[in-house]
């Protein structure tokens, strides 16, 4: 039988996070307060499992510079962008075979970002994945951990980047 992983986004919610000014600075500087859930890295961006995924593979892509907007990205970060998300999609597709994905920054609280780091989700879709704990009571069904995936991420990055991080 499959272990049902059903995380809990409430104790993140209430405010119970690191004490760092910026959780994504402190993951790009390795802080020893924050989760462990860099799965690649490149000289401008870093790719981590998401703590709190929608779905299984989860992953966000974030500078190493602190930014808060898309228009504050250079030129050689924006290319640089492109290619590390393009790895992360192909990585994807060969760890957990998505039906689709749902891509994007939330930039500003009113939009849903809740850190002012910049960071571009890349949230794996899968067919059927919804159920009533979605609706109800906000609680997300995934069928691993984030820990889990943290190590068939970086496989695949590794594999797949020639080397990786």
């Amino acid at each position: 039988m499959r272990q049902l992983y059903i995380p809990s986004k409430m104790s993140y919610v209430k405010g119970k996070r690191p004490q760092v000014d910026c959780i994504l600075c402190a993951v790009c500087h390795k802080d020893r307060k924050v989760t462990k859930l860099e799965v690649h890295r490149t000289k401008h961006w870093v790719v981590s499992a998401n703590l709190h995924p929608y779905t299984a593979g989860h992953m966000l892509l974030f500078p190493c510079r602190h930014i808060a907007d898309v228009r504050q990205l250079l030129e050689n970060e924006v290319s640089e962008m492109i290619a590390v998300q393009k790895l992360c999609l192909d990585v994807l597709d060969a760890a957990y075979k998505p039906a689709g994905y749902n891509i994007g920054f939330n930039i500003g609280r009113p939009a849903g970002a809740s850190i002012e780091h910049l960071h571009l989700h890349i949230v794996p879709r899968y067919p059927n994945e919804a159920g009533f704990l979605d609706i109800l009571s906000e609680t997300r069904s995934i069928v691993e951990s984030p820990k889990q995936t943290v190590k068939t991420l970086r496989a695949h990055f590794k594999k797949l980047s020639k080397g990786g991080s």
